[in-house]
């Protein structure tokens, strides 16, 4: 049912940070540095885990798949953030507003899936040391990877299908960085019940359903941990699996915060500031714990430095060689 005879409106206009143009540069090159940051240790990540024979494990595949993930997930909301800084108007067609929500929330999704399968990895590494080859085969790992890939992107599916038919009148101004739900709704001239109803009941199951997966891993493992004898023992093995932990609490603390909660609660200042924890900070941090706090990965690293230099080296000197 239709709220006011409207003119229909084709493109919308992204509000972003309100700051003055002095505060927009610095927050530019702040958030342009932490994207060309992510763009680099997620690409690293990826070229370590196919370069390194060693580090051909589930662990290290679906950390590679999560690298892969993260290097989209960022690139569907951060390159017109930072057009916001640059210019006083960034401007969306509704078409192409539809199709970033449903990219952005598959991938988030599709996150959701990957960090409830990597704890799962972890839980028969820790607690089934002896069934973990067994266990989580190459195939298994494989399936494990695809599903959570397919089932992100048809989470949001249907909800994408049912904010395509809603009509836009005006005003044609996004109070966001990208097109995320609850501003779309805000700017149709549509009854939005049906779709916000659908789409806090997807986001709802996806997020809830992957994080009591998740915490359930954890406390099977800290349970594990505990019993070990020694100390020694229970801070090595805890270390192999804090570093998820911590991308785990950051990612589902603040997607929890805005997306499991009542539709009319929904506050877009502080909506916009939460957002950059999910879509700019998590996608930098997944890269820098896991290289700095995993030895298998600093060490591939490193042996692929040394590598690289080794042929360098190698090749000056034939060259010299050839010269002389």
């Amino acid at each position: 049912m239709e709220k006011t005879n409207h003119t229909s409106v084709t493109e919308f206009i992204f509000l972003g940070f309100g700051s003055p143009q002095k505060i927009k540069i610095l927050l530019f090159m702040l958030f342009l540095s932490i994207y060309m940051l992510s763009l680099l240790g997620n690409f690293l990540i990826i070229g370590i885990v196919l370069m390194d024979p060693l580090l051909q494990t589930p662990m290290y595949i679906l950390l590679g798949n999560l690298s892969f993930l993260e290097i989209w997930y960022t690139s569907v909301t951060v390159p017109k953030l930072l057009g916001n800084f640059l210019s006083r108007s960034i401007t969306i067609t509704v078409s192409s507003c539809v199709t970033q929500y449903y990219f952005f929330f598959s991938l988030g999704a599709t996150e959701c899936f990957l960090l409830a399968v990597m704890a799962y990895d972890r839980y028969l590494a820790i607690c089934n040391p002896l069934r973990y080859a067994t266990i989580m085969s190459p195939k298994l790992c494989l399936h494990l990877s695809a599903s959570s890939w397919v089932c992100g992107f048809l989470s949001p599916l249907l909800p994408t299908i049912l904010i395509s038919q809603l009509s836009f009148c005006g005003p044609q101004k996004i109070n966001h960085f990208f097109c995320d739900s609850d501003p779309i709704f805000k700017l149709s001239c549509s009854d939005t019940f049906v779709q916000e109803a659908v789409g806090y009941t997807c986001s709802s199951v996806v997020i809830l359903s992957s994080f009591l997966l998740t915490m359930s891993s954890y406390v099977n493992i800290v349970a594990t941990i505990i019993k070990l004898s020694s100390a020694k023992a229970r801070k090595k093995t805890f270390s192999t699996c804090a570093s998820h932990l911590t991308v785990v609490t950051i990612y589902y603390g603040t997607i929890i915060f805005t997306y499991v909660r009542p539709p009319a609660k929904y506050n877009f200042d502080l909506g916009k500031v939460v957002s950059v924890f999910y879509c700019v900070i998590t996608p930098l941090l997944n890269p820098l714990i896991y290289t700095l706090r995993n030895n298998d990965v600093k060490t591939a690293i490193r042996k692929t430095l040394l590598r690289r230099r080794s042929i360098t080296w190698k090749n000056n000197h034939d060259t010299d060689g050839v010269v002389k």
